[in-house]
């Protein structure tokens, strides 16, 4: 109500107040607003940077299931469902029951 109004009216020159300042501390800093900027780089460019991304990725999960393999040879995590059913099959037939 009156309460309400009121109090709606000092946040909005607090948050006017705050911006003002923000402004002026960003004009004393010599700060701009940002800008975009466009490089133009030919396809062939991509393609090498893509390449690279793309092999930097691959080893990375290589290396990350390396390790995983690892963990579970040494016992120090459990398998998943997936690995077990894969790593040891015979779990999972029930054909003797």
């Amino acid at each position: 109500t009156d309460q309400n109004r009121e109090n709606e009216i000092k946040i909005c020159a607090l948050l006017r107040e705050r911006r003002t300042i923000k402004q002026t501390m960003g004009a004393d800093n010599g700060e701009e607003t940002p800008k975009t900027r466009q490089i133009s780089i030919s396809r062939d460019q991509f393609l090498a940077w893509k390449r690279q991304k793309d092999a930097e990725l691959l080893a990375k999960q290589a290396e990350a299931a390396r390790k995983r393999e690892e963990d579970i040879a040494s016992g120090r995590v459990q398998m998943n469902g997936r690995e077990l059913f894969v790593h040891e099959p015979w779990v999972f037939d029930e054909t003797h029951h």
